[in-house]
């Protein structure tokens, strides 16, 4: 038996967790189908000589080929049929049985496809969030972070809506205090040990403009320090629902060159993630609002 066919045995064999994996990401039968096969084909070519893992790496592809099929879809504002009949086998219908009714993919279409793969995967398929990191182009703590949003969508959907209007409100405050120069303004809307981590493009973006008057680090913890960091500034930020959750960017010419991703509890940011890294900035699903 040749690689090739060995291959082929192998991913027989796990088609049908494939295709639950899939499913559990796209809400429909034939978009599982189809990410699937093409999954396949990447495999195909790729080769194992330096897999270790088969199992996890074929889940990390048909992962990463839901997750261009969810970011295709949302550039469309096409939304999957959550009431589609799955044309599955038996063995599929007992991988999807735990709760794949149309009310939870109705939920799960709401979620932004970062916030979705990383929940599925994790809280369904028991992936690690070193390896969902690898796929979503994310660190493993940004990963958590989305499958816990997703989470708690999930689990209250009737308060998830209540949850992104409080997001936009405390996000828009911020700005607001930021453009105006209001420091108390800023205090009152931030944690008291709230966090601002700045990426590495970020910090030497700063340094260069002199943003902040003095040398920016990566993290900056304390409400009274953020807001100084944000005072008098936000001119040009926009806001943006980043990754399902509220958060602005800097977006000149409609090009996201910068992006504030905010972490919300309550009324009070409690952490801010400033993004300029070329590529995990490009992996932001992000959507000008």
């Amino acid at each position: 038996m040749d690689e090739r066919d060995w291959l082929a045995d192998r991913f027989r064999d796990q088609r049908a967790r494939l295709v639950a994996v899939a499913y559990r990401m796209l809400g429909s039968s034939s978009e599982a189908e189809d990410a699937v096969q093409e999954a396949w084909m990447r495999v195909s070519r790729a080769g194992t000589e330096d897999v270790k893992n088969l199992r996890g790496w074929l889940t990390t592809v048909v992962a990463r080929v839901c997750l261009d099929m969810l970011r295709s879809r949302k550039s469309r504002r096409e939304v999957a049929t959550p009431q589609e009949t799955a044309s599955i086998g038996p063995e599929e219908e007992l991988m999807l049985a735990d709760s794949l009714g149309p009310a939870l993919m109705i939920v799960l279409d709401t979620l932004a496809p970062a916030e979705r793969v990383a929940f599925v995967l994790h809280d369904t398929f028991g992936v690690s969030f070193e390896e969902i990191a690898g796929i979503l182009g994310r660190t493993p703590t940004a990963s958590r972070q989305l499958a816990s949003r997703a989470r708690r969508r999930v689990q209250g959907a009737a308060g998830g809506r209540d949850d992104r209007v409080r997001e936009r409100e405390v996000v828009d405050a911020f700005l607001a205090a930021s453009r105006d120069g209001d420091f108390e303004a800023l205090v009152a809307v931030l944690a008291p040990n709230v966090v601002l981590r700045a990426d590495d493009t970020a910090v030497r973006t700063a340094a260069a403009n002199k943003w902040t008057g003095t040398e920016l680090p990566s993290e900056i913890r304390g409400a009274r320090a953020v807001a100084e960091v944000f005072r008098g500034r936000a001119q040009g930020a926009r806001r943006a629902t980043i990754d399902g959750a509220a958060g602005a960017v800097w977006a000149p010419g409609g090009h996201t060159r910068s992006a504030f991703v905010f972490e919300v509890e309550g009324d009070r940011v409690v952490a801010i993630h400033l993004i300029m890294d070329p590529e995990p900035l490009a992996a932001l699903d992000v959507e000008l609002c």
